[in-house]
């Protein structure tokens, strides 16, 4: 014990490698997803940009959607590992699918059931990977063990370190400028996919223990079994017991909730249909885990404190995943990506981000455990809402270097560069921190279900990503959103500088009061 407590376990780096190669096949496709569809599928459409920003929308929001479902499954059946193997499958399969849809684009109506076939499988099998890697993480180490923040920042390089070696080789093979090599790039993430779940199914008993020694992942989250293994108090077993189960009436009036929620939103709200079903979910889901019965006071007020971060995080990531769709576009038009007479494809500039978090993120790690060991480490919350100005002065960057631009006129790739350093330091210190707080502060039963709601607003974010897109100006046409003018990529930009900055200050004051809701975990 002693000498596990000097380093970190073994298991944290089986997941590690796990989700590189998750991540790997994810973002290998991502990075090829939108100049598929603008440059191949819909070249031949009136405005192919909009059609592929709120597609881009509604996958990635779903894709961080279905979290919850895997892990309402997880928490209450299948237990963490069957649904990371089962999901890691149907994510293979799902990007053969989109191999096939590349190989057969230009029959359009095949191609476009092939994308869309593909898209499901992905979309689906992730909500089963997703929240249960993550929870596994915060199992291997025990409650109030203080090296989590640091491990989930390792394990958050090994994100990265897939979403850094994607975009180059499928952007190699794929993004060539001829539209019949987008398949191989998504073949290679099929593939990428394939190593993930094999090396996972290979290694995972021998590495996937509690300190103690017991297998962490094996039954549900909300067994009696798992929570006396992770140290959940039997009082609370007991109560969650007694009181957790719901009536059907119960269950039907919150379905009903959903259906209406969702209707008002669709009729009334002037949003699409996967639009509606996004944000009334993430209404509708967060009520019925809080008034769950079971969860004793102190539960329900950390809950709580997840809730109010998360909300905040739905602006950082809207912005941020402007990189996936308006920040392509920009790339690819309107920055200058010769270097050394060499003209470097587009894709590649999505392993920007990923290769700074693979520098950085060891820095961020000490960085947080030399403050810790000070005591003057900053609370959850305010790493957050500096993670928001962060993100907010990489926009003003850029900002500031199209003011004036001229539509046919292209900007130094410097310009780009300096927006992705400043958001990568802003992700480092959001997401692998919030990551860990979640995984802190939820109680043990829900835990997977709790970072399903997590991603959920990503999902949100991801899906309001896509309608900010399509204010991205082109052809002198003027925009208008919520009133505000939008004539130029300096209004573009500064709409992203406004939202984060105000995001951020705001968090930043309710900082203190979070803090106390959280008393006893940080």
């Amino acid at each position: 014990m002693e000498s596990a407590k000097k380093g970190h376990p073994k298991g944290l780096y089986l997941l590690f490698v796990t989700e590189m190669w998750e991540r790997f096949s994810y973002y290998g496709m991502r990075g090829l997803f939108v100049l598929f569809m603008v440059n191949a599928l819909f070249a031949g459409e009136s405005d192919p940009r909009a059609i592929a920003s709120n597609i881009f929308g509604s996958y990635t929001g779903l894709v961080y959607l279905t979290p919850l479902l895997g892990g309402y499954i997880a928490d209450r059946y299948w237990g963490n590992r069957r649904s990371i193997f089962w999901g890691g499958v149907l994510m293979a399969i799902g990007q053969f699918f989109m191999f096939a849809s590349a190989m057969y684009y230009q029959s359009f109506e095949l191609a476009k059931y092939l994308m869309f076939c593909g898209l499901g499988l992905l979309i689906l099998g992730n909500g089963f990977f997703k929240p249960n890697i993550s929870t596994m993480v915060g199992d291997l180490y025990a409650p109030q063990d203080k090296r989590k923040d640091a491990a989930f920042t390792i394990f958050y390089m090994g994100i990265n370190v897939g979403a850094a070696i994607a975009p180059l080789w499928c952007g190699f093979v794929g993004d060539t400028g001829n539209p019949e090599d987008f398949k191989w790039g998504f073949l290679s993430a099929g593939f990428g996919m394939i190593i993930s779940v094999t090396i996972f199914q290979l290694l995972k008993d021998k590495y996937l223990v509690t300190p103690e020694g017991h297998q962490i992942g094996m039954a549900p989250n909300s067994s009696v079994e798992t929570e006396m293994e992770l140290g959940t108090p039997v009082e609370t077993i007991i109560r969650g017991e007694n009181e957790k189960s719901r009536s059907l009436f119960e269950y039907a009036c919150w379905i009903g909730g959903e259906i209406a929620l969702a209707s008002l939103l669709f009729y009334m709200g002037g949003l699409d249909f996967i639009g509606s079903m996004i944000f009334s979910f993430c209404i509708i889901l967060p009520a019925f885990i809080i008034s769950d019965r079971s969860l004793s006071s102190a539960e329900r007020t950390r809950i709580w404190v997840i809730y109010i971060i998360a909300f905040f995080v739905i602006f950082f990531w809207s912005a941020f995943e402007q990189a996936g769709v308006s920040l392509t576009f920009f790339a690819d038009k309107q920055t200058d990506r010769t270097i050394f007479g060499w003209e470097m494809p587009t894709s590649y500039f999505q392993s920007f981000n990923a290769i700074f978090i693979v520098v950085l993120a060891p820095v961020f790690a000490m960085l947080w455990q030399f403050l810790g060991k000070k005591n003057i480490e900053p609370a959850s919350p305010v790493k957050q809402s500096m993670g928001l100005m962060l993100l907010a002065l990489g926009y003003l960057v850029i900002a500031f270097g199209v003011r004036g631009l001229e539509a046919d006129v292209k900007v130094s790739i410097l310009w780009l560069t300096g927006l992705y350093l400043l958001h990568t330091m802003g992700e480092l210190c959001l997401s692998p921190i919030g990551l860990s707080m979640v995984n802190k502060l939820s109680p043990t039963r829900f835990a997977s279900l709790l970072m399903g709601v997590w991603f959920m607003s990503t999902a949100a974010a991801n899906k309001f990503a896509g309608t900010l897109s399509t204010y991205y100006p082109e052809n002198g046409v003027v925009k208008s959103f919520m009133g505000i003018q939008i004539a130029n990529l300096f209004d573009f930009f500064m709409l992203f500088v406004v939202m984060a900055g105000v995001a951020s200050i705001i968090l930043f004051l309710l900082s203190s009061a979070l803090k106390k809701m959280m008393a006893g975990v940080e």
